[in-house]
């Protein structure tokens, strides 16, 4: 019996991570595990500062500190990013119905094909940085597009939501998060 097992580990280890991989995926599918609540590391500390240019104009620069005192949420997106596509139509809800301040930052982007996105789909956003090469996603720990961070009035990151960003999951996620802040 013995070198049966020495012979077969390896179909045994496969068995083991088979078994272990569907229970996952059965999990997720009874809604166990989401897969969107991908916690960041940065929660409840200061947001990664940022001083990036802008993009409907180069010379002009978006800065982090110019959002302190007040909630915003910076949205990562690019016009490659189908789920930002998806998102789009809710992002442009929630600034026109409900004016929530996001700021978009353009994720290793061509600058004028995010232009010309913006222009066919509409600009929820109030301003736009260029992160061109992905150092401030990478600051702030994104995975992939669209990734959205609540900043609370102090500079901290109070949530994230990976994945597109709802008019449903902004109200379940970040809105209550803010009424708290506004009834202090």
């Amino acid at each position: 019996m013995n070198g049966v097992i020495k012979r077969f580990w390896p179909l045994w280890l496969f068995l083991l991570l088979a078994a272990l991989f569907a229970k996952a995926l059965i999990n997720i599918d009874r809604g166990v595990l989401d897969p969107h609540a991908i916690q960041s590391p940065l929660l409840n500390k200061a947001a990664p500062a940022f001083d990036l240019p802008a993009l409907q104009n180069a010379a002009e620069r978006v800065r982090s500190s110019d959002y302190r005192g007040r909630f915003v949420v910076f949205n990562v997106w690019g016009s490659w990013c189908v789920a930002c596509r998806e998102e789009h139509e809710s992002l442009l809800k929630l600034q026109l119905e409900r004016g929530v301040e996001i700021v978009g930052i353009d994720w290793k982007d061509d600058p004028n094909e995010a232009q010309r996105y913006l222009q066919k789909l509409g600009n929820p956003y109030r301003h736009v940085a260029v992160d061109r090469d992905g150092s401030i996603a990478i600051n702030y720990g994104v995975y992939g597009a669209p990734e959205s961070f609540l900043i609370a009035p102090n500079g901290v990151i109070v949530a994230k939501h990976t994945g597109p960003l709802t008019v449903e999951a902004f109200a379940q996620e970040f809105a209550p998060l803010m009424n708290a802040e506004q009834r202090r």
